[in-house]
């Protein structure tokens, strides 16, 4: 599971071969997210407030390119 950077003690990574929609993973001490790519929704799990507000903003404007390019990337299909 490549990490894709670390913010504050919060991991944001990304499994290759993974199940749609595009998405990525939020690693944190006190929770674990998955977290869509095209609107920034929480499909799955929870976070502090506070982690998530930053994960939102990171995952704004570049790095959502960034995040996206990464999927195709990782997540191929024939």
């Amino acid at each position: 599971m490549p990490t894709i950077t670390t913010i504050d003690g919060v991991k944001i990574t990304m499994y290759p071969d993974d199940h749609a929609p595009p998405h990525f993973h939020v690693l944190t001490p006190d929770g674990e997210a998955q977290i869509r790519i095209d609107n920034l929704a929480v499909i799955r799990g929870r976070l502090r407030r506070s982690d998530l507000a930053k994960v939102i903003e990171w995952a704004s404007g570049k790095n959502r390119v960034a995040l996206m390019n990464e999927w195709n990337r990782l997540n191929e299909r024939e």
